[in-house]
Formats: C-alpha cells, sequence, structure tokens
C-alpha cells in the first residue's frame, strides 16, 4: 500500500509499518487542493505580517503558547482549564495539579524549542529534549522521557490490548529506524511547498509513535517549531490544537484513513484547512486584543485616572490577567493602600473584576480580555 502496511508480529498481533515519506506515487494536487494551499499560504503571511502591528508581540505569543499547550494537552484528556493555568503562575496551587504541570511543561519545551532551533537544526535530538521537558514531573515521568520506545505501545479504549487495539504503531525496532528516515526527509525534501511537507510530517509522526507517551503533544508542538525552522513564519503564532480539538474525531479518523487507504491528499487538506481556519481566528483575536487595549487606554484617559502606575498595571494585565493586590503592590513597587485604590478604580471601571470564591486574597480577573483568549479551551 501507498502510506505502508501491517505486519503480523512474532506475538501474533499485527502492527502497521509506514512507508518512508514522500508518498509513491507522487501527491496529486488538483484544483481544489492547490485553491486550499494558496489560501492557507496567503492567510498565514497575513498573520506573520500582522504580528509586526502588535505593540508587544512577545505578549501576544506567550499567552497564545499557553493557550496552544492547554488545548494540546485537552486533545489528550488533560482537565485544566486556562484559569487554572494562570492560577498556578501567580503563585496558587489549582486542585488538578499534575495537569496543570503537563501544560506548563508544554509551554517550556515551546520556549526551548524555539531557542534550540537557533543553534541546532530540526533533529532526532531535538525532539528528544522536548519529550524530555514534556513528561518532567507528570504522570507520564515513568515512561522513558526523552527516548524512544523499548517495548510496544497501542492506541485504543481503556482496557484495551494489542489484539484489540485502533492501532498498533511500528515495534520499537522499526520505529527507530522510521524516525531516522523521517530526520533525513525533514532535512532533504524539497517536493512540496513547506505547509504541505509540515501535514505529510506530522502525519509520519502520529503514525510511528515513537515514545511510550506524549506522542500526540510532540506531534503538534513539531508543526509550529518545523514552520519557524523553515522561516515560514518568523514568529510562532499558527497553533492547529483548536482545530483538532474541535474536529477531534475527524482528525483522528483522517490519520486512519490515509494509513488504510494511502490517501494522502484527503490528509492534507483537511490540515491545510486548519492552517486557513486557524489563521483567520488568530488574526480576529489580535485585533480583538488591539480594540481592547485601545478601548481601555482611552476609559483611563477619559476618567482621567491615566497616571503613569495605571497605564504600567493595565499593560502587565496582558502578561498576567489575574492578579491580587499584593501582585499590584510589587509590579508597581507601591504601599499596599495605594495598590488596594488602584485595584479599585480598575473595578469600579470594569476592566477588573473581582473572581466569585472564597479564596484569600482576592483575586481580580481582567474578563474580558481573558474572554478573548478562552474561546474553545473548556475540557473535553
Amino acid at each position: 500500500m501507498r502510506s505502508g502496511q501491517y505486519i503480523k508480529q512474532i506475538n501474533g498481533y499485527k502492527a502497521f509499518i509506514p512507508t518512508p515519506l514522500p508518498p509513491t506515487p507522487s501527491l496529486k494536487l488538483d484544483e481544489g487542493l492547490t485553491k486550499t494551499l494558496s489560501q492557507a499560504t496567503l492567510l498565514l503571511a497575513r498573520l506573520d505580517g500582522l504580528a509586526y502591528t502588535l505593540p508587544n508581540v512577545s505578549l501576544f505569543i506567550t499567552m497564545y503558547a499557553k493557550k496552544e499547550a492547554l488545548l494540546s494537552s485537552q486533545i489528550e484528556g488533560t482537565q485544566a482549564s486556562l484559569e487554572n493555568v494562570l492560577e498556578f503562575e501567580s503563585g496558587m496551587v489549582p486542585e488538578n495539579m499534575q495537569d496543570v504541570e503537563g501544560v506548563v511543561n508544554y509551554v517550556k519545551a515551546m520556549n526551548y524549542g524555539m531557542e534550540r532551533l537557533e543553534t541546532l537544526p530540526m533533529s532526532l535530538r531535538l525532539i528528544k529534549e522536548l519529550h524530555t521537558i514534556l513528561l518532567e514531573q507528570t504522570r507520564g515521568k515513568d515512561k522513558t522521557p526523552g527516548e524512544f520506545k523499548r517495548s510496544q505501545n497501542w492506541i485504543g479504549v481503556p482496557g484495551a490490548t494489542l489484539n484489540t487495539a485502533a492501532f498498533v504503531p511500528p515495534p520499537p525496532h522499526e520505529a527507530a529506524e522510521a524516525m531516522s528516515q523521517l530526520e533525513s526527509y525533514m532535512h532533504e525534501s524539497t517536493q512540496y511547498p513547506e505547509l504541505i511537507e509540515c501535514a505529510l510530517i506530522h502525519y509520519q509522526f502520529e503514525t510511528i509513535h515513537p515514545f511510550l507517551d506524549g506522542n500526540g503533544r510532540i506531534g503538534r508542538l513539531l508543526i509550529t517549531l518545523y514552520l519557524y525552522w523553515k522561516g515560514i513564519v518568523e514568529k510562532p503564532l499558527l497553533y492547529l490544537s483548536y482545530y483538532f480539538k474541535k474536529n477531534r474525531q475527524e482528525y483522528y479518523d483522517r490519520l486512519t484513513m490515509t494509513r488504510n487507504t494511502g490517501n494522502y491528499e484527503q490528509w492534507v487538506e483537511f490540515f491545510l484547512r486548519g492552517v486557513i481556519e486557524t489563521s483567520e481566528a488568530a488574526i480576529e483575536d489580535i485585533k480583538s486584543i488591539l480594540a481592547l487595549q485601545s478601548k481601555d487606554q482611552n476609559l483611563l484617559y477619559e476618567k482621567k485616572m491615566s497616571s503613569p502606575l495605571a497605564m504600567m498595571l493595565l499593560n502587565k494585565l496582558y502578561y498576567s490577567p489575574i492578579i491580587t493586590i499584593k501582585d499590584v503592590q510589587a509590579i508597581l513597587n507601591i504601599s499596599h493602600p495605594t495598590a488596594a485604590h488602584i485595584v479599585a478604580q480598575f473595578v469600579g471601571l470594569g476592566i477588573l473584576q473581582a473572581v466569585p470564591g472564597k479564596t484569600r486574597p482576592v483575586r481580580y480577573a481582567y474578563t474580558k480580555y481573558l474572554a478573548i483568549l478562552a474561546q474553545g479551551t473548556n475540557p473535553l
């Protein structure tokens, strides 16, 4: 078959052994797929260019990376929310601490990957380093972080066995060879536009499933890192996990269809539609955040509350949208009464709202900003 074949193993189960990339025969880029590719390329370029209009692009990247980390983790069953993650970062201890730590590790891995790509190319070495960071101090910490699998893994409902699994990826020795071939492909291939290459590489990685745990999250992380490495995006703003989460069953079904039928074209088309939809959503989020920032700045001016301290606090809220009076005291280096007064002013203007609950000290949230970021982040 074009995509690979199921091979019976010594223990009786069948494992899928993928054919190395690129697909043979070559992809059929018909008029419809070519049009989708053009639209995806155009929108991604527009998103990348729009990033330079942001007063502080690193702010947007930081928050969007947190959202991507959360969504990617939720696809795998994590029950953390965006508020949980922000609570953790503000020094609180959420009830679902292990889930939150997994999300925080994803952000660490993303930042680490971006830095490493300045001196190290996309490689198996980097992928293993990312995996080590991802699984540190989480439920997967006993699943050989940073090492490819040494025992057979499989995908299926809880309680599934090798013989009843929905999918059995290649065994360890075959997976190691397949990953070496994938590394070579990432460095050598120039057959297709990078967005199509990225779609193929993501499919191949998920099919190989080289780790005992964390394959989905690492595979989705590689999408952003690969495009950054290839220079397709100057800023890491394309995150497909919301699209994959929203279309979770179709995501899995199309990966399965590629394996079972060799129809790579339908997978590439699905992936490119994700680029289109995600780019459009990110562009709208950027516009909404810029509009909110302008509106609240003008509100402070109109109410004659635009002191340097107030403006400094407003800008800080885009990094830390959940705060306490003590946080404000530390951020602005002011007394507690002065911090309490500024927070009260922000509450009076509707910029901040007290978070319901009995938590002490009282937390205040920049709810309008959180509403933009939190779209689609409720756990499955």
